[in-house]
Parts: structure tokens; sequence; C-alpha cells
């Protein structure tokens, strides 16, 4: 079964770093497009930033660019979002997201993707 799990989220003053990890837990494939997609309260699902099995080049959120980095270990299936600079407005909860298979990150849209994680929370005070 393949499951997406989130770790290192937390509370941080607005300025502070953290770094989100995502293991692909149960995956074993060599293609797909991982991302990151945040949630606050009340709000829509929006895509953070993408990255490909195959390409370096990732794809970010006008909001984060300058500010995440999205990358991949791939001894052991991790994937990693690392937030600098952090605001207040960053705030929410973070999932992990993977579509197997694909030859390329097409599409920023939570519906695109078939693998979630459960989420890690981050909160980014003033």
């Amino acid at each position: 079964r393949i499951a997406p799990v989130e770790s290192g989220g937390g509370s941080v003053q607005a300025g502070g770093s953290l770094r989100l990890s995502c293991v692909l837990s149960g995956f074993t494939g060599t293609r797909y497009c991982i991302a990151w997609f945040r949630q606050a309260a009340g709000e829509e699902r929006e895509g953070v930033a993408t990255l490909h099995s195959g390409d370096p080049t990732a794809w970010y959120a006008d909001a984060v660019k300058g500010r995440f980095t999205i990358s991949r270990e791939n001894a052991n299936n991790t994937h990693y979002l690392q937030m600098y600079s952090l605001k207040p407005e960053d705030s929410g909860m973070y999932y992990c997201a993977l579509k197997p298979g694909t030859y390329g990150c097409y599409s920023h849209s939570s519906t695109a993707f078939n693998y979630w994680g459960q989420g890690t929370q981050v909160t980014v005070s003033s």
C-alpha cells in the first residue's frame, strides 16, 4: 500500500525556518511527480511546489518562490520541503502528494494526484 508520510511541522515565529519531510512508504517506482500542498483553515487546498523524478527543475507557487525549496533524497525515498523566511500566511496543514507513472508534473491541481499523506501542521506566529 502506497502511503506518503509527512513529518517536520511545528510552530515557529515569522522569519523562521522549517523542513518538512515526506517518505513515500510502499512506493518503489522510478517515474513520478511529487508535490507539496497546503490548506489553511477555511481555505482551499493549494499547490506549493512540485518536482518530477526525472527533472531537476521544480515548480513553485508565486507566494513561496525564493523562500521554499523542494528536493529529494533517492537513497531513502524521502522528499523535503525546506521553508525559509516563514510568514504567518504560510500557516496551514501541509500535505505530500504523489502521482506515479507520469512523465512530468503537468498539473498543480490537487485532483491530479493519486496518493496523499495525512498532513503535518505548520503554524507561523507574528
